[in-house]
């Protein structure tokens, strides 16, 4: 590898396409991005982060993949995504400055290296967080409307060609739809459902104001607000704070007939809680793009059960994703070598 001189020294340490390193470069000619693709584990599909598991290095590959990891002075991605490789990495290079995990919860990854404090201090971590808050707006949009309109009952009808009476559908401006988490996700969903009408309350820490939010509602009132609402937009992210957060309390509150979608992480809602609320009818419907444990296991009721959509975590996938993320890397890297404060900072003691 050339001597990079004053330029800052980023490798990339996971599948990136090669027009997409040359960007990041074009955008901030002072990082020299490292890279080769032959090390990489093989994309199955854009934004493959981690690569085709079956694919493996010869040992002298694996030597050499960790050589130019470990020659960082920052990292596009965790080196394959990997808690261990992470934690590897970290201790064999003192020079590493700033990690952008590509994943908007990748503080869980940096979590599960177990880090000390010197180190969790010596490195920053960044996540993409705010990258995906269209695409996963898209589908909260999409879930509510598919619990607003009955697609289940509209797919079964289909299904057994059975004409029914007809029967009124529920309108988004008619609906109070509660965002719980108001970070990039949740803000871009406030955004979407207020265009369409729908009254949008939000949780809040803060108290900051945030564009489409008509009401802000503290996070400890969870449990009172959820009977005046019609849809729950679940964004947060996975932390011990957040962990089943939508639980036994906040589903037995719950207004009966409400309809609630997850675009956050799959821990904050309570699975075995939420089937007792689809079973009886509090909740009418549940749209669901993440879960306790992915995939989905094969005996798992929301599999099967009428009242759910099951998507395999592929909400945030779209065609611009990996773009959008090296762009982030590219501002980042910018902000680093200009001493000002880097965006989607990972908390080290919450890791969100």
């Amino acid at each position: 590898m050339a001597d990079s001189g004053s330029r800052l020294r980023a490798v990339v340490a996971v599948p990136l396409p090669e027009e997409l390193c040359r960007l990041i470069e074009e955008i901030e000619p002072r990082v020299e991005v490292v890279r080769d693709h032959a090390l990489e584990h093989p994309a199955r599909w854009p934004a493959d982060w981690s690569g085709d598991p079956a694919h493996t290095r010869t040992p002298a590959e694996q030597s050499a993949y960790e050589r130019m990891v470990d020659s960082a002075d920052v990292l596009f991605g965790i080196p394959d995504v990997d808690a261990e490789a992470l934690a590897r990495t970290v201790r064999a290079n003192p020079r590493l400055r700033w990690v952008m995990t590509t994943a908007a919860g990748g503080g869980a990854t940096v979590k599960a290296a177990g880090l000390d404090r010197d180190e969790l201090d010596r490195v920053v971590f960044t996540t993409s967080a705010g990258v995906h808050g269209g695409p996963l707006a898209e589908f909260a949009v999409f879930a509510v409307l598919a619990g607003a309109k009955g697609l289940p009952r509209l797919l079964d009808d289909q299904r057994n060609r059975t004409w029914p009476d007809r029967w009124r559908m529920r309108q988004l401006d008619e609906l109070t739809v509660l965002v719980v988490g108001l970070g990039g996700i949740g803000a871009e969903c406030a955004r979407r459902f207020h265009a369409l009408g729908a009254t949008v309350w939000g949780t809040t820490r803060s108290g900051e104001p945030v564009d489409g939010v008509d009401r802000l509602v503290p996070i400890d009132d969870l449990a009172d607000v959820v009977t005046e609402v019609d849809a729950i937009v679940v964004t947060l992210p996975g932390t011990a704070q957040t962990e089943h957060l939508i639980g036994t309390e906040v589903l037995a509150a719950v207004r009966p007939g409400v309809i609630l979608t997850n675009v956050g992480r799959g821990s904050v809602i309570d699975e075995a809680a939420l089937l007792e609320a689809l079973d009886d009818g509090r909740v009418s419907f549940a749209g669901l793009d993440v879960f306790e444990q992915e995939p989905l296991a094969d005996d798992s009721p929301l599999w099967t059960h009428p009242r759910v959509l099951v998507s395999p975590h592929t909400a945030a996938i779209d065609a611009r994703e990996e773009e959008r993320i090296a762009r982030r890397f590219a501002e980042n890297a910018g902000r680093l070598i200009d001493g000002r404060p880097l965006q989607a900072v990972v908390d080290t003691v919450e890791f969100y």
